[in-house]
């Protein structure tokens, strides 16, 4: 399996504090089965803005270094939309300061919590799309606005975002409200990915194999193998999904 968003850098968020606990929450992951991981720091986030890539880069390779070669890990960033001008920096990329996740093109969008705060999603998916990116949302069930909005969740999509569900709201380990939400995205067709987002080895650990057995028995076989780790090669990959001819 592969996990696309996780908080394994130590000292950067809200993630590990120390290389200690980013190695013990990494070889947990591997431990469950996991072979590839994407860190996922916050970016452009008021308290956690990692606008230095190249400290992200040489912290990521300080803990592959004390792992070894399980799991392989690559960067990434969770981009907080806080204002239309994040799209100035993301075309900047590869330079500037955000991440892609492992240098794709597909970008991981955290978007604001009270509704209104932050840019129109639906103007910033077109523009990201228009402009040969593509974008993921993280944990869409999170978000009540966004949750209880199935006409805008739908909008998206059709437009040419991708949705990803963390795997504690799949597995019924989080919150119920946001494992109801999961359930009905799921049903809906309107998951793309399950990945961990992974803070720490107690309240919001690593690990996929609960949600790949929660899918299993809920959704088949087939899509728990594609939300955990079909589509989530692919983005490493940097190529489209399967059954996608090509990035719209």
């Amino acid at each position: 399996m592969i996990d696309l968003h996780c908080h394994l850098l130590p000292g950067v968020d809200d993630g590990p504090s120390e290389i200690e606990e980013s190695v013990a929450l990494c070889r947990q992951a591997a431990a469950d089965g996991c072979e590839v991981m994407v860190a996922t720091p916050h970016q452009r986030h008021p308290y956690w803005w990692n606008g230095d890539r190249q400290l992200l880069a040489e912290k990521l390779a300080a803990v592959q270094e004390r792992l070894g070669e399980r799991p392989r890990l690559f960067l990434g960033g969770e981009i907080h939309l806080d204002s239309i001008e994040v799209l100035d920096e993301i075309q900047a990329l590869p330079q500037g300061s955000l991440s892609s996740l492992a240098g794709s093109r597909y970008l991981l969008l955290e978007l604001s919590y009270p509704e209104g705060y932050g840019p129109n999603p639906e103007e910033v998916v077109h523009e990201l799309l228009v402009s040969g990116w593509k974008p993921i949302i993280a944990h869409p069930e999170m978000y009540p606005w966004l949750a209880e909005d199935d006409e805008l969740l739908v909008r998206l999509v059709e437009r040419g975002a991708l949705m990803q569900v963390t795997a504690m709201n799949v597995s019924g380990l989080f919150d119920r409200r946001p494992q109801r939400v999961a359930g009905r995205l799921l049903d809906a067709g309107l998951v793309h990915f399950v990945a961990s987002d992974a803070h720490n080895l107690s309240t919001r650990p690593p690990g996929l194999s609960a949600a790949f057995r929660a899918l299993r028995a809920g959704w088949g076989e087939e899509k728990a193998y594609a939300l955990t780790t079909a589509n989530p090669t692919a983005v490493i990959e940097n190529r489209p999904l399967p059954g996608e001819s090509s990035f719209r």
